[in-house]
């Protein structure tokens, strides 16, 4: 890598410009795949046309077609950014690299947001603190909402996933250009981010493609069937008033697909066998008749380390910033119940035996959390350490936010300014800022972070490895403390 104040890297498909800050340097929006336009939205991701001369790579580009995300009284901007900024060239990645050469450790991150929002222009996902420390990162748009997750007649499922995989394609092309390591890659997601990490461990082309995985409050057990995903493509056509096929939909704007997207809310996915796995919080997910957790027990991604966790009050998020939590009821605890579990009462007996202090609003998010996330990474980590080729390690993150007069805690999300080491941004505090008005322990960013970056080095984040007999996990809070099977009741109850 050239060495002046404007770095410039050849790629596979033409030169991108960056923009240097102190020891690192950011590319940003660099294409992956072709530009998105009419039937092409519905198609499998296509390369990228070579460009002549310099491409510039030190603003941020366009990202997927989305409606702003918000969260009640909580801002979620740092998480989400500012919704929607428009073009059709937007499957880019931006990568922070440090200004050397080297076969260095290569972090690639899927982000969340429901399927339906988010983008690699959110603050949070800056990667300036992983190229400090000698890591490649690498960040990516993917399709969202109906581009991207409708199961629709003549397209291929599962877009978004795909682009995923053509990012993973990308960097084993390009990244030694930017002194990243090709075969050293780990893949990183978060939420919706995470369960599209455990499709790709679930995904035969995507084998090869990178060397280790961390699913942060994804799931295994995140997918829609088949028969599902038609009720939400049935709907989505009746919404927009055309056959639900993909010729029909080539038609649609960006705009009308957004806006149908938006009122697909509320959609009954449950029968007789299987139930919704996101209890009616997104119309949209990976859509697959086996589980991704079920094909990695199968053998799938044997050889790939995997680090896995959530958090412990996940389903804080999704109630306390709508006013549901402290107002829930023994009602909304059964009925929260009845949503994800084959035997609710059974379910909820076993969660008041463990919790016997706990109000109506800890019960119906801690069965949340666990219907969202916890269920589903636990299945996921048991498939995977069931096979020896590799190693699978577990945590929880536990650090509590003070936001919204105490009650976020430690919810979903929360993690990620600690991963970024991006604790210290100041939009992220404040009364109703996700890490509130406090200030987290001094070390905990920089160790989470440490952590990480440790594992994508090594493929040992510095614990013992979790198998299906201890379950060794690690309590990430101000203290780290290492506990055998968790929540051991709670866990059995799901399974």
């Amino acid at each position: 890598m050239n060495h002046h104040p404007d770095p410039i890297v050849t790629t596979a498909q033409g030169a991108v410009r960056g923009l240097s800050q102190g020891d690192t340097v950011a590319f940003l929006n660099i294409p992956y795949a072709a530009p998105l336009r009419g039937a092409g939205r519905f198609a499998p991701p296509q390369p990228h046309e070579p460009w002549d001369g310099v491409r510039d790579a030190t603003k941020p580009g366009p990202n997927a077609p989305q409606s702003e995300r918000k969260l009640g009284s909580v801002d979620m901007s740092p998480y989400f950014g500012t919704g929607w900024s428009r073009g059709e060239d937007y499957l880019t990645v931006s990568v922070w690299t440090p200004a050397a050469d080297g076969d260095l450790p290569v972090m690639v991150f899927v982000h969340g947001g429901g399927f339906v929002a988010g983008s690699t222009r959110s603050a949070l996902y800056d990667g300036s603190a992983f190229a400090r420390d000698d890591v490649v990162l690498v960040t990516l748009n993917y399709r969202l909402g109906i581009a991207g997750f409708l199961d629709l007649p003549g397209a291929p499922a599962n877009r978004g996933l795909l682009d995923v995989v053509a990012a993973l394609r990308w960097v084993q092309e390009n990244i030694a250009a930017f002194g990243g390591d090709p075969q050293n890659v780990t893949l990183f997601g978060q939420s919706a981010g995470a369960t599209i990490v455990g499709g790709v461990l679930a995904t035969p082309d995507a084998t090869g493609l990178f060397r280790r995985a961390i699913v942060q409050s994804g799931s295994g057990l995140g997918a829609f069937t088949t028969e599902q995903a038609a009720r939400v493509t049935r709907a989505a056509a009746e919404a927009l008033g055309i056959e639900p096929h993909a010729d029909a939909f080539a038609d649609v704007s960006d705009d009308r697909l957004v806006e149908a997207a938006s009122q697909l809310a509320g959609i009954d996915l449950q029968s007789e066998t299987h139930r919704d796995p996101l209890i009616g919080l997104s119309p949209f997910s990976l859509v697959f008749d086996t589980q991704p957790a079920e094909s990695v027990a199968a053998g799938l991604s044997a050889d790939i380390d995997l680090l896995i966790g959530t958090n412990t009050e996940e389903g804080n998020l999704y109630l306390v910033p709508v006013d549901k939590y402290s107002t829930s009821t023994a009602r909304d605890v059964d009925d929260t119940a009845a949503r994800a579990h084959p035997n609710p009462a059974q379910l909820v007996e076993t969660y008041r035996k463990a919790r016997p202090e706990a109000s109506f609003g800890e019960l119906r998010s801690a069965i949340m959390g666990d219907a969202l996330f916890g269920a589903g990474s636990r299945a996921l980590a048991g498939a995977h350490a069931a096979h020896p080729q590799s190693a699978t390690y577990a945590y929880e993150f536990a650090w509590r936010s003070h936001a919204l007069d105490g009650e976020l805690g430690a919810t979903h999300a929360v993690e990620l300014p600690f991963v970024f080491d991006l604790a210290h941004l100041p939009q992220l505090h404040g009364p109703a800022a996700l890490l509130g008005p406090d200030k987290p322990p001094a070390d905990l960013a920089a160790r989470m972070h440490e952590t990480w970056v440790r594992f994508a080095r090594t493929g040992n984040p510095g614990w013992d490895p979790y198998d299906t007999e201890r379950r060794a996990t690690v309590r990430i809070d101000a203290e780290w403390t290492q506990v055998d099977d968790p929540r051991s009741q709670e866990r059995q109850a799901w399974s």
